[in-house]
């Protein structure tokens, strides 16, 4: 789904378990989307300031003592609590509720064999700019998730930017090494192009300024123009000029793209070793 189409309605009611920095991205995206307070329940045992304030705010409930079956349970919690959570979290789970984990490594077996009681399990992969609901989601169902329960982890995902969704669970790694970890190489490559800048002679600290506005607004016109990136690189590209000259250096043998294939077999690599 797209930023611009209309989700479906939330499902409810909606329990948060863990609202760190990418459950509570998620939360600011749900209420900013419409989402009735009255019907989420966050579930953190060291909630943020933060996130008390807003809880107090909005009358959203705050560990409540009794726990009953929601509508929808997202995990926002560390993976390595996941054992020591799973008892409690399995008392909001029924027959009819949708899980949706953003665990990383967490596999959907796992998660099943953690807590049995779960039928529909969605994984997912965000990355960090889902905080400024400009994300990129990978999301893969278990054979549980229905046309309905899709929707719904459509809504409760969209709030937070473009979600893409898998046929095979397989690919989340890989997921995890192009967008998951993408934000990092696209802020080394601003850092970089900053120290570039201040080598070849430009202050530092209006090196970085540049930088950091170039990389800004060559992303926001990715978003906004509907060619590829490779036309783009093309169309910006003078025969002969200093564009040309810089991106022979970027894309000779061994060079940027070769690097960046090889970084992202690393990041696929070590996402399958830290799975279980």
């Amino acid at each position: 789904m797209t930023r611009d189409q209309a989700p479906s309605a939330f499902p409810t009611p909606l329990v948060l378990a863990g609202a760190g920095k990418m459950g509570a991205a998620l939360l600011r995206g749900w209420l900013a989307g419409g989402l009735d307070p009255a019907a989420v329940t966050i579930v953190d045992p060291q909630p943020s300031p933060e996130i008390a304030a807003l809880c107090a705010e909005r009358a959203l409930r705050l560990n409540p003592e009794a726990a009953s079956p929601a509508g929808a349970l997202v995990l926002g919690i560390k993976p390595q609590v996941l054992d020591e959570a799973a008892a409690a979290l399995g008392a909001w789970i029924g027959p009819d509720t949708l899980v949706v984990s953003i665990l990383a490594g967490k596999t959907i077996a796992d998660l099943k064999r953690r807590l049995p009681a779960a039928r529909a399990v969605v994984r997912v992969m965000p990355n960090l700019p889902a905080s400024i609901g400009r994300g990129a989601t990978g999301a893969v169902g278990s054979p549980e998730v229905g046309p309905e329960a899709r929707a719904g982890a459509e809504t409760l995902l969209s709030s937070s930017g473009l979600v893409a969704w898998l046929d095979d669970e397989a690919l989340i790694d890989a997921v995890t090494a192009v967008s998951g970890s993408g934000p990092a190489y696209v802020f080394l490559l601003a850092e970089a192009l900053a120290e570039a800048g201040v080598a070849a002679g430009l202050p530092p600290e209006l090196s970085a300024q540049l930088a950091r506005a170039t990389v800004a607004g060559a992303g926001a016109l990715l978003d906004a123009d509907a060619r590829e990136a490779g036309q783009l690189r093309r169309d910006v590209t003078s025969p002969g000029g200093t564009t040309a000259a810089a991106l022979a250096v970027l894309m000779r043998e061994g060079a940027l793209p070769d690097l960046m294939r090889e970084a992202v077999a690393a990041a696929e690599r070590r996402a399958g070793e830290l799975s279980g």
